[in-house]
């Protein structure tokens, strides 16, 4: 599929947050990202299924990677476990530090205004949507050539 006709996958909102993901996927150190059920709800958005493939944009909203998805999950927020913490790539070392950066963001001002609830917060029982993928290729944001690569 050519690559304007993928989904995009913005991960974070632009800024200094999504730079550090994006340089994390690019890296090979993150291939699990978590979002809450709730986001596709209320985009009236279908969930992302195993084998779909998107474009990575960085905070410019310039593609700079392809992933595919190699899992999709539905839990509870208490049930993600170290394994999906550790692979987002962010340096978590336990689960508890993991959900703390993630309700932190959850919980931001950006966040609960996207989600259009200023008082949202989660809580065990919370849906996410946990996503496991793979770097398939690199993509130069000055021509839009993809590299495959071999992670």
């Amino acid at each position: 599929m050519p690559l304007d006709d993928l989904p995009r996958a913005e991960f974070a909102f632009p800024g200094p947050l999504r730079d550090r993901l994006v340089a994390a996927i690019l890296a090979g150190a993150k291939t699990s990202t978590t979002a809450l059920l709730l986001g596709y709800e209320r985009e009236g958005e279908p969930l992302p299924r195993a084998g779909q493939r998107s474009a990575v944009v960085d905070s410019t909203e310039q593609p700079v990677a392809v992933i595919e998805l190699t899992d999709v999950r539905v839990v509870r927020l208490a049930d993600v476990d170290l394994q999906h913490a550790l692979d987002e790539g962010e340096g978590d070392e336990s689960v508890a530090q993991w959900r703390t950066g993630h309700e932190e963001f959850w919980h931001s001002p950006q966040t609960r205004a996207e989600l259009g609830d200023p008082d949202f917060t989660v809580d065990d029982d919370t849906l996410v949507v946990t996503k496991r993928f793979r770097l398939v290729s690199l993509v130069d944001p000055a021509t839009g050539a993809e590299t495959p690569v071999n992670l």
